[in-house]
């Protein structure tokens, strides 16, 4: 850092750095809403014995599954997004820590039980061999991102561990990514077919991973 951008920053009013220090946690809470509002609506279908369809049947005769991946990816999103708070993040280390700890175990909860559901879950319309390949593929990606990120900080390897920690945050909001990469192909073209559902699902992770990379490298 230049000694004139360390005088910028330094007479930078507070209340503009705070502010600035919370927008990235805010958009990434906003970005998490989409898939936990949506687990929500499953978990209230599941908890009030709402009519079985062929679209949710698979979550009724097996449920315990999805109700895991709801609540970890839930607890996943949100609290994850504090992380990214640089400075309440050095004013509260403790926290950082402890939070970290349950962060790990929420993200390998979400992972692994999405990796159940896409091999035992029967398939619902529309996702093809392609859209199952992609969540395998992600899927064990963010599990080997939680594990080699959580190795790191055990070394005391800090910049190892705040990347791969990144990634597999970056694969775990995927699902909220997804929602705006399917919007304007059901606005512009219609129902994605099994192939092209395969990519769009594919874009939400890839877009996510490149702003992710982008971050480790920026820093």
């Amino acid at each position: 850092m230049t000694e004139s951008s360390a005088r910028s920053r330094s007479t930078r009013p507070a209340g503009k750095r705070t502010s600035a220090g919370w927008a990235v946690p805010a958009g990434l809470i906003i970005l998490s809403l989409v898939p936990v509002i949506a687990g929500a609506a499953r978990l209230g279908q599941l908890a009030g014995g709402a009519a079985i369809t062929p679209e949710n049947a698979r979550f009724f005769a097996v449920p315990i599954p999805v109700v895991l991946h709801i609540v970890g990816a839930s607890c996943y999103g949100i609290l994850g997004a504090f992380q990214f708070a640089a400075g309440f993040r050095r004013r509260r280390p403790g926290w950082h820590r402890a939070a970290g700890r349950l962060l790990v175990v929420c993200g390998l909860v979400t992972a692994l039980t999405g990796l159940w559901m896409a091999v035992y879950y029967p398939r619902p319309v529309g996702d093809g061999d392609l859209v199952e390949v992609f969540r395998l593929v992600f899927g064990t990606a963010m599990t080997v991102s939680l594990v080699l990120g959580f190795a790191a900080i055990r070394r005391r390897e800090i910049l190892r561990h705040r990347a791969w920690m990144i990634r597999a945050y970056a694969i775990g909001m995927g699902a909220g990514t997804q929602a705006f990469t399917h919007v304007p192909y059901f606005v512009l073209v219609g129902t994605p077919g099994e192939f092209a559902r395969g990519l769009l699902m594919a874009a939400g992770w890839v877009i996510n991973l490149a702003v992710a990379e982008w971050i480790i490298r920026r820093r």
